[in-house]
């Protein structure tokens, strides 16, 4: 697609005979997540549009949300335990998407933080709903593949950097889920994204009054999330944590716990609320690309201290539903005594959860689903006839 959005936009004004012919890409449909709850709301905004994705072997919760969607899948799906193994599929994701059939559509919207963004059409305009560039290729590279095995895979990732940032060329317009991942995707393409913050469930956690307990922490439980902050923090505090979730980095993270720390494991709904409502404050050390899990929080009329870098400054207020505290220091020692002082200052002083609601409010799956459309309607798009 060449010449201006403006002149873009013009020319899909000036044709109203019907509504636009759309498609959603999306990396792969295994487990629930953000992006998938992003994809939700984009099915909503666009809901004529198939789904193109690599591979679809949902789990219970991803398959209610897209039973009644056009999901078309790739050969990859075809492959025995594909919902397993398609990770190590990765360096031939860029090829499986660029040779996917994916129609004559007017218009591609890609959910993509990694190779959905490939996909291509003739004439088609391109609009990219970034989550992150892939961390795995640019900033967090060394920490997704450390040692000998970075070592190793060295020339697979250069050649996987070269396909993103060709991919990132084929895309017309950028939108990003925060003023963070904007500046990672100037950073990594060059290219500006204008950012609509990504859709919660904000009335699915609701205040009430309860006893608060503890600190809470968690979600799923991997090195980059800094959880181990949190965990030496209330350590030194002597002071109750209650960590929920699972994954990779559970084991190392339960042999630094103390005896004031618990772990629940994967919890249910009603039980994470439960958690959140009885918690002083929700701990977030390390640093997201936005962060549903603090919004939920602040829903719920809980405070969250926050590590003062990416998403948190733009979805919490310090001092009204939150505390940030300084992110500069590199060193784990200063970053650990940072959020041990914050844990101190939020139990003395007193929090509205009101305010923390009403702030909550403002990243509301209909706000999301309203700003997308209007974004779509800007750019000249028709989503009068059932794409509203």
């Amino acid at each position: 697609m060449s010449g201006s959005l403006n002149d873009y936009a013009n020319e899909r004004l000036s044709d109203a005979e019907s509504s636009t012919q759309a498609v959603i890409t999306h990396e792969w449909l295994v487990n629930w997540g953000g992006s998938e709850s992003v994809l939700q709301s984009l099915k909503k905004v666009l809901p004529n549009a198939d789904i193109h994705t690599l591979v679809y072997q949902p789990d219970e919760r991803t398959a209610l949300a897209f039973s009644t969607a056009q999901v078309i899948p790739s050969a990859l799906n075809r492959v025995p335990l594909a919902g397993r193994l398609y990770p190590y599929a990765l360096p031939f994701m860029p090829r499986l998407w660029l040779r996917k059939d994916i129609g004559q559509p007017e218009l591609i919207v890609s959910s993509s933080h990694s190779f959905s963004k490939t996909a291509q059409a003739p004439g088609a305009f391109h609009l990219c709903y970034c989550h992150t560039p892939p961390r795995y290729l640019w900033d967090l590279s060394d920490e997704y593949t450390p040692g000998l095995f970075g070592r190793l895979t060295h020339r697979i990732r250069d050649r996987l950097r070269i396909a993103d940032l060709r991919s990132a060329g084929l895309v017309d317009h950028f939108v990003a889920n925060s003023r963070f991942v904007a500046d990672r995707i100037f950073r990594t393409y060059g290219r500006t994204a204008e950012v609509i913050y990504p859709p919660v469930d904000t009335d699915q956690f609701t205040p009430a009054t309860s006893k608060r307990t503890h600190f809470l922490a968690g979600g799923r439980l991997v090195r980059y999330k800094r959880i181990d902050y949190a965990i030496r923090a209330a350590n030194q505090l002597k002071t109750p944590l209650v960590v929920f979730g699972d994954g990779p980095d559970r084991r190392r993270l339960e042999s630094l716990a103390g005896p004031t720390v618990s772990f629940t494991g994967s919890v249910d709904h009603p039980d994470l609320v439960a958690l959140i409502r009885s918690a002083w404050a929700f701990l977030y050390p390390g640093i997201e690309d936005f962060g549903i899990l603090p919004v939920e929080v602040q829903a719920t009329g809980t405070p969250v201290i926050a590590r003062a870098a990416g998403g948190a400054l733009e979805s919490i207020k310090h001092g009204k539903t939150g505390l940030l505290y300084d992110a500069s220091p590199e060193d784990p020692t200063s970053q650990v005594k940072l959020l041990s002082e914050a844990m101190l200052e939020s139990t003395s002083r007193s929090w509205s959860p009101t305010a923390c609601r009403h702030h909550a409010e403002l990243f509301s799956r209909p706000h999301f689903e309203r700003g997308f459309s209007d974004l779509l309607k800007r750019l000249g798009f028709d989503l009068v006839s059932g794409d509203s």
